[in-house]
């Protein structure tokens, strides 16, 4: 079955150091990301990718890469050949405002910082323009998050654990962790397959590569799934975790080596 499509995220996999397509983990100047989208391009191979970022960020990499399909917002919505799907199930923009805006106003962001003091606070400054969900950093237990969110009558809303981060927080010992709050449909896996169904892809023609615990909800699916190495190394959550895929690979190498690796692997053995 020959490989039609790679899903991949961003930051802390197909991106390196500095969220820079043309660095490595170390920051080191790399040609090896370039080198797989170039075979991927060879091959007849779609890259779509599935980011947390917003619309314009991922629509303007996903021009640079020649690629005209993305998934945004954590799985919040697709846009494919210049149209938008949205996949965010009963909650949608309307006249009281984005779906952004209608979390906020029921005081939903609020409230989980009172629930997590020093311990959640919005991922400043990428959490702004927002149209479809809310960014957060920090370290919380996301199931205790999600049963403050029922305790309030939200639990059309959920809260994902998007991996490890570099940004410090005094009260927060580690890493702190990026975390979005959407719709309760909502995740990078849904997306996917709603992609996939939309080119006509079978699930065993794609494959999908990421570095977190949000990333590992594309395993059901893609065909394969493979978790650069950096993602198990920094973060015990993900790596306790992987057992529970029976279609999942960590990767020699991290970042874009660990993305390279994926693509040219996939390709050999077809």
């Amino acid at each position: 079955m020959p490989l039609r499509c790679v899903y991949t995220d961003l930051d802390g996999t197909l991106l390196g150091r500095g969220a820079s397509l043309f660095r490595d983990a170390e920051g080191d100047f790399s040609m090896v990301q370039a080198r797989a989208i170039e075979a991927c391009f060879r091959a007849g191979v779609e890259i779509v990718i599935m980011s947390g970022r917003r619309e314009p960020q991922v629509h303007e990499l996903a021009r640079i890469m020649g690629q005209t399909s993305y998934i945004y917002e954590a799985g919040c919505a697709f846009a494919l050949d210049g149209e938008t799907t949205l996949l965010t199930g009963a909650m949608a923009p309307n006249e009281d405002g984005t779906i952004y805006e209608q979390i906020e106003a029921r005081g939903v962001p609020r409230y989980l910082f009172e629930a997590f003091p020093q311990l959640l606070e919005y991922h400043s400054p990428w959490h702004h323009d927002r149209v479809l969900s809310h960014l957060f950093r920090g370290k919380v237990d996301v199931a205790a998050a999600n049963r403050v969110l029922a305790e309030h009558g939200d639990d059309d809303l959920r809260l994902l654990d998007n991996g490890a981060i570099g940004t410090p927080m005094p009260a927060v010992e580690g890493r702190t962790h990026a975390y979005h709050l959407v719709p309760r449909e909502v995740s990078k896996g849904a997306a996917v397959a709603a992609h996939a169904r939309a080119r006509g892809y079978e699930r065993s023609e794609c494959i999908a590569v990421g570095d977190s615990v949000e990333d590992l909800e594309v395993s059901p699916a893609v065909g394969h799934f493979f978790v650069v190495a950096n993602g198990p190394e920094r973060d015990p959550g993900l790596r306790s975790q992987l057992a529970n895929w029976g279609n999942v690979t960590v990767t020699e190498g991290a970042n874009g080596d660990g993305f390279y690796e994926a693509v040219v692997s996939t390709l050999v053995e077809r």
